[in-house]
């Protein structure tokens, strides 16, 4: 009897449509609108008509809708408008690229930098800075374990790059403020760890981004004015 109650019991597992919009979601979806412009597809009053829409928009369902009869929505329709949040097995090494240690003290990695693939922060009664804003990415993928005990380990991302975290905190706080970049190329950070009785903190550094994607983006922009100019 009991089974059968809770077989009519209705389904309240929200659609992927009705979940909450990121402003990442948004930024994508304003940046397909300005590429449809570009290529003629939208007039400039349904170009700034839809952009207004989208910057507004609540749910992952209302996006779409504004690039629902653009070639953009079919091409990305196989794939999710957010990034994995755990990365694939076997992509990263089972020993550390670099360790980052701070007990009873403070460590940081800042400025030109090399991330490589795996980076271990460990903050032990101390703290770890972890700046990758102006660092060099040369792999696609980077993990950080980031562990703090009576601690605070803080990482900062370039604001053009995704960011993701796995972890938990047990008296103490995990913070992780995903994000994702609008190409499909950007480097990954991903953030796995635990605070006890302190906390590990990731985000964006807003208005610091990957110079190599800003230089890509650049010559895309110059390509595409080219063949508009008929050059």
């Amino acid at each position: 009897m009991d089974l059968q109650k809770h077989a009519q019991q209705p389904d309240t597992t929200p659609r992927s449509t009705e979940l909450r919009a990121s402003d990442a979601d948004r930024d994508r979806i304003v940046e397909l609108l300005h590429d449809a412009h570009a290529e003629g597809r939208l007039t400039a009053d349904e170009h700034a008509e839809r952009v207004e829409g989208a910057l507004t928009a609540k749910t992952l369902g209302e996006l779409e809708g504004f690039i629902q009869d653009l070639p953009a929505a079919h091409e990305r329709r196989a794939a999710p408008l957010s990034a994995p949040g755990r990365p694939a097995a076997g992509v990263f090494p089972a020993d550390p690229d670099d360790n980052v240690v701070a007990v009873f003290s403070a460590a940081a990695r800042k400025g030109r930098w090399r991330t490589g693939r795996r980076i271990h922060a460990y903050a032990v009664f101390g703290s770890v800075e972890i700046d990758l804003s102006e660092a060099l990415f040369d792999h696609q993928q980077v993990m950080i374990k980031a562990f703090s005990v009576f601690g605070s380990v803080e990482i900062r991302v370039p604001e053009n790059v995704s960011l993701r975290g796995t972890g938990g905190g047990v008296l103490g706080a995990f913070e992780v403020d995903p994000q994702d970049s609008p190409d499909d190329n950007a480097p990954v950070v991903y953030v796995d760890g635990w605070a006890i009785l302190g906390s590990v903190e990731a985000r964006p550094k807003r208005g610091k981004l990957v110079k190599d994607i800003l230089d890509r983006v650049q010559r895309t922009v110059d390509r595409s004015m080219r063949k508009h100019l008929g050059h």
